[in-house]
């Protein structure tokens, strides 16, 4: 699989795009960006690097499963897929971080835990903190 990934990151790399986006709940997606990025010795300031938070992956890698990914727009969500995102792509420039899909329904807008965590994370480290529909 990570060989296929490399694949399509060096295609989209000779094509320019410069921006690269992951999410935890992408399987492995945060760990193949990450290995590609340094095996291909990508400076940070070259690309623009984004993750998401917010769902988890449930599939293994089973086509058939019930659920590939569950919402989760928790605070113990955020501090875990935190801790795991920024541990694999803040050397390489993680520049902005979103809360995947959120909605109304979630919660997550009006969630004053979550909001302060993401304020921490933009003060301490530099991210900007996005959201996608």
């Amino acid at each position: 699989m990570q060989s296929n990934a490399f694949e399509v990151l060096d295609a989209a790399w000779r094509l320019g795009i410069r921006y690269l986006d992951a999410a935890r709940s992408y399987g492995k997606a945060e760990e193949f960006l990450s290995n590609w990025l340094s095996s291909r010795q990508i400076p940070p300031d070259e690309a623009v690097v984004g993750s998401k938070w917010g769902y988890y992956y449930t599939a293994d890698w089973k086509i058939d499963a019930e659920f590939h990914e569950i919402k989760d727009h928790t605070i113990s969500r955020l501090m875990d897929q935190w801790q795991s995102s920024s541990g694999l792509l803040s050397s390489h420039g993680l520049c902005l971080y979103q809360i995947h899909s959120a909605t109304f329904e979630s919660g997550v807008l009006d969630n004053r835990d979550v909001l302060e965590e993401l304020v921490r994370i933009r003060q301490r480290h530099g991210v900007l903190i996005g959201l996608t529909l």
